[in-house]
């Protein structure tokens, strides 16, 4: 999740996309996407360079994420846009909340934006490793 829905958390949601399938779990993991304040659209930086790697990002649109629906969550990844206060999920939740602290890529140069894209690609695979290597465990 983030502010606007149109960049990071849109390829993070793409790239877990792609490794719930790749990984065969499309019938145990759930993955939803939004922002506090979605955009009209998603930047066309974003759309660019996912494109480079086969993702097309050009038919999604920003949504709006609730409280509720991020309570529903095993596990959330903010992208650095503080756009969830911890607390406002309530001290019953049992929600891992990631901070990722990652660069808006609105406005950037395609080379920044490509980074950007590594960075969430390595997140997102890792946090997978995570959840799979918890559910061995189990």
């Amino acid at each position: 999740m983030c502010v606007r829905n149109a960049g990071r958390s849109q390829m993070a949601t793409a790239v877990a996309e792609r490794e719930r399938e790749r990984r065969g779990l499309t019938d145990r993991v759930e993955i939803a996407t939004g922002g506090t304040q979605p955009a009209d659209h998603v930047h066309e930086e974003v759309v660019e360079v996912m494109a480079e790697v086969g993702i097309d990002l050009s038919n999604r649109t920003p949504t709006a994420i609730t409280i509720e629906e991020l309570r529903s969550c095993d596990y959330v990844a903010t992208m650095g846009c503080s756009t969830l206060d911890v607390g406002e999920l309530g001290a019953d939740a049992n929600v891992d909340v990631r901070d990722w602290a990652l660069l808006d890529p609105d406005g950037e140069d395609l080379d920044r934006v490509r980074e950007i894209r590594e960075e969430i690609a390595g997140r997102v695979e890792d946090l997978f490793a995570e959840i799979a290597a918890d559910d061995d465990a189990a």
